[in-house]
């Protein structure tokens, strides 16, 4: 899919900023005052709001919603249908310096991208912040003004600071119970089977086939 032949169905608000080799996909929505800048990628039917900085090589999938003032530094993969609240800041650099130990400006080539990975249905609220190097599971739920600072497990609900582990949700957002049995399933009719933790695992969730 060109970027030219995808920006003929997209919808791009005059006052955004859109470097010419950005994928763009079909029937995306990018608002006002947007910056999405070289070689990024936006899946098809995406919603960016307002004064969003999507930086150079950035991968979002189809179906993401990304709320207002959300920035998604290099490094970043957002996979289909996930979340992004308002606010919420993504970084790539564990050990940020702005300069060198000699005092010289650091360049590009002085340190190193750690990428950071959201996956499927992920939803992140408002005022998180994502510490880079760690990947958010599919369908996992974390809480608004959270600092994730390690990997969150599929279908895992976690907030704070630092985010911890306290649940689990389905796609639908209901919360998960296990006090009965090792399976829960929602209103929706969707189960998942509670995989307790060994002494090389932590506790999971997954989905009942």
């Amino acid at each position: 899919m060109a970027s030219h032949e995808a920006r003929v169905t997209a919808r791009i608000h005059p006052t955004a900023t859109v470097a010419a080799t950005a994928v763009v996909g079909e029937r995306t929505q990018i608002w006002m005052h947007c910056q999405i800048r070289e070689d990024a990628r936006l899946g098809d039917d995406c919603i960016l709001g307002k004064n969003i900085y999507v930086d150079a090589g950035v991968q979002i999938g189809s179906r993401v919603k990304i709320q207002n003032n959300v920035s998604l530094f290099a490094g970043v993969a957002i996979e289909d249908g996930v979340f992004v609240g308002p606010h919420v800041c993504f970084t790539n650099d564990k050990v940020p310096r702005a300069v060198n130990p000699d005092g010289s400006l650091k360049a590009a080539t002085d340190w190193q991208i750690t990428e950071t990975r959201v996956q499927t249905g992920a939803a992140i609220g408002a005022n998180s912040t994502v510490v880079c190097g760690i990947t958010i599971g599919a369908w996992a739920m974390v809480g608004s003004g959270s600092v994730v600072t390690r990997s969150v497990p599929a279908y895992g609900l976690v907030y704070g600071n630092p985010a911890r582990l306290h649940g689990w949700v389905t796609p639908a957002g209901e919360r998960a119970t296990f006090e009965a049995s090792d399976v829960f399933t929602g209103s929706d009719g969707f189960a998942l089977r509670r995989v307790p933790a060994t002494a090389t695992a932590p506790e999971q969730v997954v989905p009942v086939t």
